[in-house]
């Protein structure tokens, strides 16, 4: 690199910036710049990576950008030549190699073949397969490295401008959580990943125009590289999904169509005289060829087949039905051929709803425009909690999928987990019901003829959302049966009936008749005392000391899950998966603990990387690192509000999903607010003092608005939830607002508080930077894990007690600058 100073420098003392007229230049608009590109490339990989491999992995996008941030910010504190090259020097390499790094990462990942499966199974495929994931971290942390170079370098040659630093910092973060979504809706993650390698290599570029000839031949090659995969469709090569996603039965070669979405990718398929849709590379649903006349329904068998058991236990003709999860439209369909007279089909992701509704209507028989059928791109619980209609038959059929479906929540550091089957859940459907009517839910369980996961901890939901509406004894309210597949290539199908009413006899044999005429069928658990399996008589019958002393003894975690824990499919403790992390997983089981492994193995992976990447550096700097005073405290501070802003983060994304009624609504208008208001509230720092009296005060106010969120939150949005879209989206980012605010003052706080303690300013930023980054990453991963424990309030609580921490701690480290060591 250039460089633009030639004082002879005492080995023992940091390289100071240099001193030339460039060096005044605010370089605001690249802090804004690498801010979108940044928080781009993570919402979009978190995407890329759940299609290509399966939800829980986005979890190494998300630690793996914040550390790759941390690194940067290390490799400026120990590189000489960088803290003695001019500021342009710096961003012009930075940024011209960080494009090229962002385009050969996406086209590596992308291509690279892989079957996570294998690396659980312990045999000779496990290290290849293992070592190309690891690859994949190697790329995307590389990606962000440069990034944490430009933001540290100018962070630490401006301590005194901070705040000013931090708010173009933050409002890029806020303005691209804005434009990520309809980005990826119109272009697709891979576009945006390239448009974002070609910004950065175009702001390299203009800064290369002003340093030297080297620097901006590399600036061109990495536009050129980039513009050219970007301009030519061909150059940019699609995502290879994980080989273990699906069976080969199920379609190879290029799909008739695909699209991605913020929620998933939908690809479409031909597949046995019908068409099916993959969600993120997985069996979502199935279109029907259907000719839109009710003469040709026949065809399809439907009182043969399990879509027949929902409307066993109804009138022939429902009234008005509620289908939650209508995807493709294959329930629909078959709720036409039992003669509903009204349906609501309500289905999440955009893309699937315009394939019934527009793309391919010709293909469906123009399902959704046939009289009283009703389709509704909306999330299922909002709809459900905005509506004041009653149905005889809520319907879930399986709208579950281990896809990002939220995959708002999974750019935020929550696991994708269903907000449908909790005992709010359950319960809101429920009061739903019109007299007689009945909640319906259906899963695949693979395990539900040895030991049930999915049916059991639903029945176990049932029965407490049952018990918190007064039912007392749920064994006359609940049904469940089993449908299997000879060929396997499906897991086994359990159909769960759930009525606030008991279930009378009429309805009991009805059900039972249905059992008899839909081959492979049979009665898991009804109120006649028909029933194959001990476990749901437990679940059900059994006295509550009675069905806690059983799920203590099962091998999984299927006890009751709320809007507070909704980790649905987390069936398997943390701690048991520590103590059997040795042992191989047969088979592509999701319930056998892979995704608490994953999150494990990065929490340990987070660790032993920010220690390499983030500790062991500071050897080749160490007379530096020994001068700077209060390491432990500034650790302590820094760790404190990473963590701590992540948990808060994390906990309001998820608890304004319903409010909002769609993922990505949560997402973006939570962000965008928070980041917003950070940034506002590191301008108004500059004003206060580390140890003057603010920061108490800020401290209470914090501990007012998270007291008003855990009790306060939600009966406000519940009360609320009539309003048009456009309102809700105000008033919730109206309540993030105030938490932002007071937020922001704390990172400038800090940096201003070390930048006075010693003489070498970038060396202590870009440790605090460092830190930060390092408590990020961690909180990202433990914060879930906490959640997944103990809920989203507790989560809430230690957040307050890390700002709690950090406020102790900041009254500790202003001072006088010490001097630089003789010599």
């Amino acid at each position: 690199m250039a460089t633009t100073t030639t004082q002879a420098m005492d080995p023992a003392r940091a390289p100071a910036a240099p001193d030339s007229a460039t060096e005044s230049r605010p370089y605001y608009l690249e802090i804004f710049l690498v801010s979108v590109v940044g928080l781009l490339l993570e919402i979009s990989y978190t995407r890329v990576v759940s299609f290509k491999l399966f939800y829980y992995f986005t979890y190494l996008v998300i630690g793996l950008a914040l550390l790759g941030l941390g690194a940067g910010g290390v490799l400026v504190a120990i590189s000489k030549s960088v803290r003695r090259a001019s500021s342009d020097a710096v961003l012009a390499w930075t940024l011209s190699i960080g494009s090229g790094i962002i385009a050969v990462g996406y086209i590596v990942i992308a291509v690279a073949r892989v079957n996570t499966a294998d690396i659980w199974l312990y045999n000779s495929n496990s290290w290849s397969n293992a070592g190309m994931v690891l690859l994949f971290c190697v790329l995307l942390f590389a990606s962000f490295v440069p990034i944490g170079v430009v933001l540290s370098t100018l962070f630490g040659r401006r301590p005194s401008g901070i705040g000013r630093l931090y708010f173009f910092d933050l409002t890029g973060a806020a303005i691209a959580c804005a434009v990520a979504v309809p980005l990826m809706a119109s272009v697709g993650p891979p576009t945006v990943i390239m448009a974002s390698a070609v910004a950065m290599g175009l702001a390299g570029l203009r800064i290369a125009l002003r340093v030297n000839r080297a620097v901006q031949v590399l600036a061109v090659f990495a536009v050129v590289l980039t513009a050219a995969s970007l301009l030519s469709p061909r150059l940019l090569p699609d995502v290879k999904v994980d080989v273990g996603k699906a069976p080969p039965v199920l379609g190879v070669g290029k799909p008739l169509y695909s699209s991605w979405s913020a929620v998933f990718r939908v690809d479409v398929r031909n597949w046995v005289g019908n068409r099916a849709v993959f969600h993120d590379g997985l069996l979502g649903s199935t279109m029907l060829h259907w000719n839109g006349k009710m003469s040709s329904l026949a065809q399809f068998q439907f009182p043969q087949s399990f879509v027949s058991l929902p409307f066993a236990a109804l009138p022939p003709a429902p009234q008005n039905e509620l289908i939650i999860g209508a995807a493709a439209g294959h329930e629909t369909v078959a709720s036409i051929y039992f003669k509903a007279h009204h349906i609501d089909a309500v289905e999440l992701n955009p893309v699937t709803y315009k394939l019934v509704t527009d793309t391919m209507a010709d293909y469906d028989g123009h399902l959704a425009s046939k009289p009283g059928v009703h389709y509704v791109n909306a999330d299922g619980r909002s709809y459900l909690a905005r509506t004041d209609k009653h149905y005889q038959l809520i319907w879930y059929p399986a709208p579950d999928s281990y896809s990002a479906t939220n995959a708002s929540s999974a750019s935020a550091y929550v696991l994708s987990e269903s907000y449908l089957y909790t005992t709010n859940a359950v319960g809101d459907s429920l009061d739903h019901l019109a007299p007689g009517g009945v909640l319906v839910n259906q899963f695949g369980d693979p395990g539900v003829g040895t030991k049930s996961t999915r049916t059991a901890r639903y029945v176990a939901t049932a029965r407490k959302a049952l018990s918190q509406l007064g039912v007392r004894d749920a064994k006359q309210h609940i049904m469940v049966t089993l449908t299997t597949t000879p060929s396997g290539i499906f897991p086994p199908l359990t159909t769960t009936y759930v009525s606030r009413t008991p279930f009378t006899s009429t309805q009991v044999a009805a059900m039972q008749n249905a059992v008899h005429r839909v081959p492979h069928t049979s009665v898991l658990y009804s109120p006649a005392g028909d029933n194959d399996l001990s476990a749901f008589n437990t679940l059900i019958n059994g006295s509550n000391s009675s069905v806690s002393s059983y799920r203590n003894a099962y091998p999984y975690s299927v006890g009751a899950t709320s809007d507070d824990k909704p980790f649905f499919f987390h069936f398997s403790s943390f701690g048991t998966q520590l103590h059997n992390f040795t042992h191989p997983i047969q088979g592509n089981s999701f319930e056998s603990g892979v995704g608490e492994r994953v999150l494990m193995l990065l929490l340990a992976f987070a660790v032993i990387l920010s220690a390499i990447f983030l500790l062991l550096p500071f050897v080749a700097i160490r007379k530096t690192w020994k001068a700077l005073p209060r390491k432990g405290r500034s650790a302590l501070y820094f760790c404190a509000i990473g963590f701590g802003f992540m948990l808060f983060e994390v906990t309001l994304i998820q608890k304004l999903v319903l409010f909002l009624g769609y993922p990505t609504y949560s997402l973006t208008v939570t962000l965008c607010s928070l980041l917003i208001f950070v940034g506002l509230g590191s301008l108004l720092s500059s004003r206060f003092q580390p140890r003057g009296p603010t920061t108490p005060v800020v401290l209470a106010i914090i501990a007012g608005i998270t007291a008003y969120y855990l009790w306060g939150l939600g009966p406000t949005t519940n009360a609320l939830l009539d309003l048009a879209i456009g309102f809700r989206v105000v008033i919730a980012f109206l309540l993030v607002a105030p938490l932002g605010l007071s937020l922001g003052l704390f990172m400038p706080l800090g940096v201003r508080a070390v930048a006075g303690l010693s003489p070498h300013e970038q060396e202590y930023v870009a440790w605090a930077w460092a830190l930060n980054g390092f408590a990020s990453v961690v909180a990202s991963v433990l914060g879930t894990m906490l959640a997944m424990t103990y809920g989203f309030h507790t989560v809430l609580v230690v957040a307050l007690i890390a700002y709690c921490i950090a406020v102790l701690t900041l009254r500790t480290l202003s001072g006088t600058k010490a001097p630089l060591p003789a010599g």
